[in-house]
C-alpha cells in the first residue's frame, strides 16, 4: 500500500506537540476588531488545542 500524503492545508495551520495534541490558531483576530472585547481579543491571541474527538480524525491529515 502507498504512503498517506500529507494534506499541506492542514499542515500549514495545525502542529503536533510532543505530547501528541495538536494545536491551532484560532479565528475571529484578522478584523473588525473594534466591536470585540479587550478580554476576547486577549484569548483569541492565545493558540487553542483540539479535542481528543478531533485528534483521531485530523492525525490522518498530518500523515
Amino acid at each position: 500500500m502507498p504512503k498517506a500524503k500529507t494534506k499541506k492545508g492542514a499542515a500549514k495551520r495545525l502542529k503536533k506537540t510532543s505530547k501528541g495534541l495538536i494545536k491551532y490558531r484560532k479565528a475571529g483576530s484578522g478584523h473588525l476588531l473594534g466591536g470585540k472585547t479587550r478580554k476576547r481579543k486577549r484569548n483569541l491571541r492565545k493558540a487553542g488545542v483540539l479535542n481528543k474527538s478531533e485528534i483521531k480524525r485530523v492525525a490522518n491529515m498530518l500523515g
